[in-house]
C-alpha cells in the first residue's frame, strides 16, 4: 500500500511539473523567404548574333546580356524560385528556325534534335532574337523539374512564375506568336498536371479549402504548412489584363486551375501578387505580407544593379518580407566585371521570413 501511495504521489508531482516551453508553431508556406532566378532557362545570345544586334540597339542588348545555369543546377545550388516563359505552338515548327540565325553567319547549330518542330509550348526569351534555352520546350522543363524533385523528395517548395508570351515585336518580319486564350491556358494546366501530377503541386483549390474565395482563405492564413508543401511546386501566372482574365474565365477564385495569378488585393483570386520595385514599394509589400499574401519582387533588373554593384533593391526586398526575391545574379556575371551577387547570410537562398516568422 505504501508503495502504491508513493507511486501515486510521484505521478501527481510529474503532472504538476512544467513541461518546458511549448514547441514553436510550424511555419506556413507564406512564412518563408526565398531567392530565385529570372528567366531561369536563358542561355546567352551567341556572340556573333549579339554583336550584330548590338550595333542596332546597344542599350536594349545590354539589358539582356546574361545567362543562367540549368534548372537543376540552380535548384542544387539552393534557389527555390524559377521563372519560365512559354510560347504556344499548337502545330509545331513556329520557332524551329529563328530569324536571328540568318542575321550573323557562323552560329552554332540550333535544335539539332528537332524538338522545336513538334507541337507544344516552347521556352525561350524573345522570338527570333534571344532564343537559346536550357529547356527549349516546356515539356523538357517539366521533366527536368520532376526528375530533380524525385531525387530530392523532401525539398523546400519551389515557386515557378510564368509569363505567357504572345506579344509581337515592333521590328517587321519577325515571328508573330500565337495568342493565349482560355483554351490555350487549359492546355497549359493539362501539361503541368499530366507531367508533374497533382501530388507535386500546391494549387489554389488546396489553399481556398472551404472559404468562399481564395483571398478570404489567404487572409485567414490558410496556407499549407512548410512540411505539407515540401517536395512540391507552386506555379504563378505573371500576367495581367486580357491574359489573366482568360485564365480566370470560368474559374472564379481559380477553382480548378493549376496556377495562382498575379491578382491585386481586394479581388477573389488574390493570393500571390507581384510588385517588382522593392525600393519604391517596400512599405506596401510589408503591409501585404503581414496580411497573409505572398509577394514576389526583384533584387535587380536589366543588368543595371549588377553593373553598379548596387545591392539597395535587394536589401529593400529582404526587409520588406517579400517571400520571393528574383535575381539574375545568384553568381557574379561572366559578361562584365562586377562582384555583384545575391544571397542571404551564409550564402543561402532560403530562410524563415524575417517579417512573419514570429507570427
Amino acid at each position: 500500500m505504501k508503495i502504491l501511495l508513493l507511486l501515486a504521489a510521484g505521478a501527481a508531482s510529474l503532472a504538476l511539473r512544467p513541461l518546458g516551453p511549448p514547441a514553436p508553431p510550424e511555419l506556413l508556406l507564406n512564412q518563408i523567404q526565398v531567392i530565385g532566378s529570372h528567366n531561369s532557362y536563358k542561355q546567352a545570345i551567341d556572340p556573333r548574333l549579339f554583336k550584330t544586334l548590338q550595333k542596332a540597339d546597344s542599350v536594349s542588348m545590354s539589358r539582356i546580356d546574361y545567362e543562367h545555369q540549368t534548372l537543376s543546377q540552380q535548384l542544387d545550388r539552393g534557389l527555390r524560385a524559377l521563372e519560365i516563359d512559354v510560347y504556344a505552338d499548337a502545330q509545331g515548327g513556329k520557332y524551329a528556325h529563328p530569324k536571328g540565325l540568318d542575321l550573323a553567319p557562323g552560329q552554332p547549330a540550333y535544335d539539332a534534335a528537332g524538338l522545336m518542330r513538334k507541337p507544344g509550348f516552347k521556352v525561350f526569351h524573345i522570338q527570333d532574337l534571344d532564343f537559346r534555352s536550357n529547356a527549349p520546350t516546356f515539356q523538357l522543363a517539366l521533366q527536368e523539374l520532376k526528375r530533380w524533385s524525385a531525387a530530392h523528395p523532401t525539398h523546400e517548395p519551389v515557386f515557378i512564375t510564368m509569363n505567357a508570351k504572345d506579344e509581337p515585336l515592333k521590328q517587321p518580319g519577325l515571328t508573330v506568336p500565337e495568342p493565349f486564350t482560355a483554351a490555350v491556358f487549359d492546355a497549359l494546366d493539362k501539361e503541368i498536371l499530366g507531367t508533374l501530377g497533382a501530388d507535386k503541386l500546391v494549387m489554389p483549390d488546396q489553399v481556398r479549402g472551404s472559404y468562399a474565395t481564395l483571398e478570404s482563405a489567404v487572409l485567414h492564413r490558410h496556407w499549407p504548412t512548410l512540411r505539407a508543401a515540401r517536395g512540391k511546386f507552386v506555379f504563378v501566372l505573371d500576367e495581367k489584363g486580357d491574359k489573366r482574365a482568360a485564365y480566370i474565365q470560368g474559374h472564379p477564385s481559380l477553382k480548378g486551375r493549376v496556377l495562382f495569378t498575379d491578382s491585386e488585393p481586394g479581388t477573389p483570386e488574390a493570393a500571390i501578387h507581384i510588385l517588382n520595385n522593392a525600393k519604391q514599394d517596400q512599405a506596401a509589400i510589408k503591409a501585404l505580407v503581414e496580411k497573409g499574401y505572398i509577394i514576389r519582387t526583384r533584387a535587380d533588373s536589366d543588368t543595371q544593379e549588377a553593373r553598379r554593384n548596387d545591392r539597395s533593391a535587394f536589401e529593400a526586398a529582404e526587409q520588406s518580407g517579400a517571400q520571393i526575391i528574383s535575381t539574375d545574379y545568384y553568381l557574379p556575371s561572366t559578361h562584365f566585371q562586377s562582384p555583384y551577387a545575391i544571397s542571404f547570410p551564409g550564402g543561402t537562398y532560403f530562410r524563415s521570413n524575417p517579417v512573419l516568422a514570429k507570427q
